[in-house]
């Protein structure tokens, strides 16, 4: 392992032998109570229905639990520690007890083993800029061994359950078809993207006969979704800019923004939302996709640095339906319409690390380690579980303005 790239999991924290030792007993206590099968953790390993969880090293996986909490947790499933032969499965049953793995009287003193998020992830334009960077701008090609061919990296919408991988694009379809169809785009309509992504929902709205200006804060994003479009022959319809929402210009008579908000952190939800509003043309739509969690759950995430927060997303919160709702309404909009796909997540990202899996020697060609590949299978397999155990949802909102009647969308 590379430890000037992976400091906190080549080195084990220091010993902390109390905390090592509660961190041992909860740990052996949550998976006997919940029928996990665990070897090296406490008792013996045994086939059976429940998901197989092994221990390589016992010792090193409490300590960092015991330092770190949960983002020990994930460090040590990087560093090779633990393994399952269904790690979904095993992170979806502990997802689904979240709120029940630390006995009540112990979450009172929740902050002797989690931290605050780090002052330089706020996503101020400069922070928003370093942390787009660290996750949008590994490599596209990273992205394309995962992805489908339109390269859409948020929640697809399936017609049926278990889906099938080349099901995948279609589903894609379905979901930007059904976006655009709330927002009411077609031949004329102005809209404005926040959040490009690799271009196709900018595509498909241009081929509708939309005129489209996309914003991404994502240099290596701007740069193939521009060959894409170009290579469509859609750059008369469609402006890529790199910018920031903060700086999104004039009046559209659509707003479309799918999976950003996650991005904005909770320091910034008023600027977003304004940002939204004020980029409405009379009579027009903002249309968002969004992941989202319970009220009480945001409250405490938003407040501490997590795995997720490390490793993957900088920055990054996931809202409250209850958040969105009050942030909208201060910007001047409100909801007329809210749509929940939380399964059809936990089925794309099951997708995404099938094939993640799949292509991991052409991940590696690209000189990704064994240790970011670990990483980002445990990140796929963790958002998976947030879905299947509903812990997470993600919706689609239609937004008016506050002022506007009541209208009904399709």
């Amino acid at each position: 392992m590379d430890a000037g790239r992976w400091p906190d999991v080549v080195r084990l924290p220091p010993a902390g032998p109390v905390r090592t030792a509660v961190a041992e007993h909860l740990v052996g206590r949550a998976l006997k109570g919940l029928g996990l099968i665990a070897s090296g953790a406490g008792g013996p390993s045994t086939a059976g229905a429940a998901p197989l969880m092994t221990v390589h090293d016992p010792d090193a996986f409490h300590r960092r639990i015991g330092r770190h909490g949960l983002i020990g947790f994930g460090e040590s499933y990087m560093a090779g520690e633990w393994d399952s032969d269904d790690l979904a499965g095993v992170l979806t049953v502990l997802a689904g007890h979240a709120d029940e793995l630390v006995p009540a009287p112990l979450r009172r003193l929740r902050g002797l083993w989690v931290s605050a998020r780090p002052a330089a992830d706020r996503n101020t334009r400069t922070g928003a800029r370093d942390n787009v960077r660290r996750h949008y701008d590994l490599s596209n090609e990273l992205f394309a061994a995962f992805l489908d061919p339109t390269l859409s990296y948020s929640s697809a919408v399936f017609d049926g359950f278990p889906a099938r991988a080349e099901a995948l694009e279609a589903a894609q379809h379905r979901k930007i078809d059904r976006l655009l169809d709330l927002a009411r785009v077609g031949e004329g309509t102005r809209l404005l993207e926040i959040g490009t992504g690799w271009g196709e929902l900018a595509l498909r709205a241009a081929a509708r006969g939309a005129r489209v200006t996309t914003l991404t804060l994502s240099a290596e994003q701007a740069d193939l979704a521009r060959e894409r479009i170009a290579a469509a022959g859609l750059s008369d319809r469609v402006e890529v800019r790199l910018r920031d929402y903060r700086d999104a210009e004039g009046r559209h008579d659509a707003v479309i923004s799918v999976e950003m908000i996650e991005a904005v952190g909770t320091d910034y939800w008023p600027s977003y939302f304004t940002a939204l509003r004020g980029a409405l043309a009379p009579g027009a739509r903002v249309v968002l996709q969004a992941i989202t969690m319970g009220h009480r759950q945001m409250l405490r995430t938003a407040a501490t640095h997590t795995w997720i927060s490390k490793y993957v997303f900088p920055g990054g919160v996931i809202p409250s339906r209850r958040a969105i709702a009050e942030h909208s309404a201060a910007a001047g909009l409100r909801t007329v319409a809210d749509h929940g796909y939380g399964e059809h997540y936990a089925e794309t990202l099951r997708l995404w690390r099938e094939r993640f899996t799949a292509n991991r020697p052409a991940v590696a060609a690209l000189g990704f380690d064994p240790v970011f590949q670990r990483m980002w299978e445990f990140y796929l397999a963790y958002s998976e579980a947030g879905f299947r155990s509903r812990y997470l949802d993600v919706r689609q909102l239609v937004l008016v303005e506050a002022t506007r009647p009541a209208v009904s969308a399709p």
